[in-house]
Order: structure tokens, then C-alpha cells, then sequence
């Protein structure tokens, strides 16, 4: 077995980045002592712990933090020799204010580092970062992976990448970049629509300069001067139809109708719809205005005669089936390969079925949801969706409108809850 990991209880960061309940939290810190620092350099390095004598190479740090973060978490130690030597370094203020900038800046998550200073009898003074595994996965801001196996780190082989990616099951996915896009595979006239809408900042823009304006403006693509590599942020918003469903299967929507008020009814319609989310949005709003009747105001009472054979279409509410829609394509939990976003049409009920991860979800915070308090999945991918110059035309209000508006429209609470790692929204009609 690998000897316990040392972890630091100092965390370095001001007052001002932490909330007052960590701030709370961490008071008393307690520093690393001497003692501690002796035992763990003793052991010699392993999957947990790195030596390093100087910092001297920033890019080859960067990658060994990221290296401990995605596996297990552990420590690099900054003035210690191969041979365990102690020998200190000069300046170890300046070597503390770089790890913090690597850790914010070079680093995607930002780290938020545990950091402590030993000082010797001798007069040499050590730096140690504790790493936590918190947020994986992480990487470098050129869009590299790295893990640790033993004393050595390892960049995850392109190859590889999926199948792990899939079993960290990141919140961040949405940031993780993608191999084998091109510019080609983006649709040039949504991508520039969409930036033509900020007037303030056109003359700045080198126009219909795809790559340029994914990875230095909107920060949906990563790579080094010679390279491009878009987020799946950037694929499923400014994706081409063809190249997402190509590329990113399990981006699309299935949308169906049954003749029945569940989903054991018989099967009238289904639809796999593929696409960027600007299209999803627009095809999944059109199936079901197929099906159902959409009105801005509440509806009123229809007399229906005992004499009809065919029951008339329900109603819903405009706007809380476009945000319930709007919901279900942009806060999907797209790390999760096997559950996919599904729109069912009843003949009394409109159900929405989204992947979300079970664990540690419920059941306070499905409570809570209806609040509109919860942990947004896919925030970058939420902020370009719901600007005025995407085109998508979102609602305001969030899931507590979709439920004001649902119960007024039919006089029934709408369900929510989540089982199995899926979240569903069923909503009735009037």
C-alpha cells in the first residue's frame, strides 16, 4: 500500500477569495512543522510526492501539478535534492507568489493551493504546495492532461482520454477540449452572427478568424500558437449539424409522442434531433407545437361536449415550455455517455428527462431547485445561450417560472425529481 498522503491544513489565499464560512472554517491555520516535512521527504518520492530542487522550469512544474490533481491529490516540495537532500531555496517568498500565479493562471480549473514556508536551524528554507484532488479533471492551459503513476507523471493518451474523462465524470466537462475538430466543423454564420451583436467590441475582432476568435475571445478553445483544439462547449454551440453528430452522438435530443399518459402508451412519433443548441432549441419547440397548444396568457375554460371522440390538444404556457426546453439541452450533465436528454409528450403531460448525477444531488437540493438554488452544470455554455445575440430567445425566470406558469395554466404542480442519475420535469396541460 502507498503511504498515507501528507496533507496541509494551511490554505493560501486572502480573506477576500474565500466566503465567510470558509473563512470560518480554516481559522485557526496551523503550520507545517519541521518534523512532518523530514518524515515525508524521507520517504523518497512516489505517486503522492515530487522533489524538486529550484523552480526553475515553469511549464514542467505546471504539468506535475496537474499531474497530482488529477490522480489522487499530494505534494511537490520546492529545495530538496534527488538524493533527499536538504538544500533550500534562496527566495522562498518569490518561489510562493509563482506556484499561486501557476495555480490561477496556468492551470484550468484554478487551483486554489495549500502552500506552507519551513525554515531549518541551519537558515535554509523549503516550499512545500499541497494539492487536492477536488474539481477533476484538470489541465494545462494549452489543453494537456496529465496523471501521476509512481514517481513519475504522464500526459493521458489522446486515445485514452475519453474513457477516463467518462469515469471522472467532470462538473467542467464543458471545458474539455477536443482533438480532432478543425475549423471546418463550425458554422462560420452563427459564430459571427453572434459576435456581429456586440458593437462595443467589433472593431477589435480580426473577423472570420474561426480558431483566433474561439480561443482568445470567447475562451472556447485551447492550444498553443500552431494549434486548435475547441472545448465541447464551443462544438455544441457553433457546431455544424453533420460534424456534432459525427463527433458528439450523444449531444442530440429525443423527442416522442405517446397516445397514453405514460410512457408504456403506445408510440406515435419519435425523433432524434441533432445539431447545435440554437437548432435543438428551434426543432425540439416545433415537434411540440405539433402536438400541443402554446399561449402567452392563461387559457380559459373550454366547454367540451360529452359528444366528441377525440380529446382537444392541451394547453401550456409559451414560456415555461421554452425555458423547461432551454433547461433540459443546456444543463444536461454531458459527462454521462448512456442517459440521453429525452422530451416525452403525453396526451395530459409534457415530460423532460435530462442526465444528472444522483449522488450527493438529493434529496435537499431537489428540493431546493425549485428555488432556483443549485449547482449550474455547463456555466459558459449557459451564459452564450442565453444572450439576446445567440438567437435562442430563452425566457427568464428559470425553473421556479416554469413552475409558476405550469400550475396556473393547468391548476396542477408540475413533478420534480431526480432518480437513477436523471433529473425529470413533467409538467400538465390545461
Amino acid at each position: 500500500m502507498p503511504r498515507r498522503k501528507f496533507r496541509h491544513t494551511h490554505r493560501y489565499e486572502s480573506p477576500g477569495d474565500r466566503s465567510h464560512q470558509e473563512y470560518i472554517i480554516n481559522q485557526p491555520a496551523q503550520m507545517t512543522t519541521r518534523s512532518e516535512l523530514l518524515r515525508l521527504i524521507k520517504g523518497g518520492e512516489d505517486t503522492y510526492l515530487e522533489l524538486k530542487v529550484k523552480l526553475s522550469n515553469v511549464e514542467k512544474i505546471t504539468q506535475g501539478i496537474v499531474a497530482l490533481a488529477n490522480t489522487s491529490g499530494g505534494t511537490i516540495i520546492f529545495g530538496v535534492t534527488d538524493q533527499l537532500r536538504i538544500e533550500g531555496v534562496p527566495d522562498p517568498e518569490a518561489v510562493r507568489d509563482e506556484l499561486v500565479r501557476i495555480c490561477r493562471e496556468e492551470i484550468v480549473p484554478t487551483l486554489v493551493p495549500n502552500i506552507d514556508m519551513v525554515a531549518f536551524d541551519s537558515g535554509k528554507r523549503v516550499v512545500a504546495i499541497d494539492v487536492e484532488a477536488r474539481n477533476r479533471p484538470y489541465r494545462t492551459r494549452d489543453g494537456r492532461f496529465y496523471m501521476r503513476f509512481g514517481a513519475e507523471k504522464r500526459e493521458v493518451a489522446r486515445e485514452q482520454l475519453s474513457m477516463w474523462l467518462d469515469e471522472v465524470r467532470p462538473l467542467g466537462y464543458e471545458n474539455v477540449p477536443l482533438f480532432n475538430c478543425t475549423e471546418a466543423d463550425f458554422d462560420d454564420g452563427l459564430l459571427w452572427t453572434f459576435a456581429s451583436g456586440f458593437a462595443e467590441v467589433n472593431q477589435n475582432l480580426n473577423m472570420y478568424q474561426t480558431a483566433e476568435f474561439l480561443k482568445k475571445d470567447l475562451l472556447l478553445a485551447v492550444g498553443g500558437s500552431d494549434e486548435f483544439f475547441p472545448t465541447v462547449a464551443g462544438l455544441v454551440l457553433f457546431g455544424k449539424k453533420e460534424r456534432i453528430e459525427q463527433l458528439f452522438a450523444r449531444s442530440g435530443v429525443i423527442v416522442s409522442r405517446f397516445s397514453g399518459e405514460n410512457g408504456n402508451a403506445q408510440l406515435i412519433e419519435s425523433v432524434q434531433l441533432h445539431g447545435n443548441l440554437l437548432a435543438l432549441y428551434e426543432s425540439a419547440q416545433q415537434f411540440v407545437l405539433r402536438y400541443v397548444d402554446l399561449l402567452k396568457g392563461k387559457p380559459k375554460k373550454r366547454a367540451v361536449e360529452d359528444t366528441l371522440h377525440v380529446k382537444p390538444r392541451s394547453i401550456y404556457g409559451l414560456y415555461a415550455v421554452r425555458e423547461a426546453i432551454a433547461n433540459a439541452i443546456v444543463h444536461r450533465d454531458l459527462a454521462m455517455r448512456d442517459i440521453p436528454t429525452r422530451i416525452n409528450i403525453y396526451d395530459n403531460a409534457i415530460e423532460f428527462v435530462n442526465a444528472r448525477r444522483t449522488n450527493g444531488f438529493v434529496p435537499p437540493a431537489s428540493r431546493a431547485i425549485r428555488y432556483g438554488i443549485t449547482q449550474r452544470l455547463n456555466p459558459q455554455i449557459a451564459a452564450v445561450f442565453g444572450r439576446r445575440e445567440y438567437g435562442a430567445s430563452v425566457p427568464r425566470g428559470g425553473l421556479p417560472m416554469v413552475l409558476k406558469q405550469a400550475l396556473e395554466f393547468s391548476g396542477r404542480r408540475s413533478e420534480v425529481f431526480t432518480a437513477n442519475d436523471e433529473f425529470r420535469l413533467k409538467m400538465y396541460g390545461a
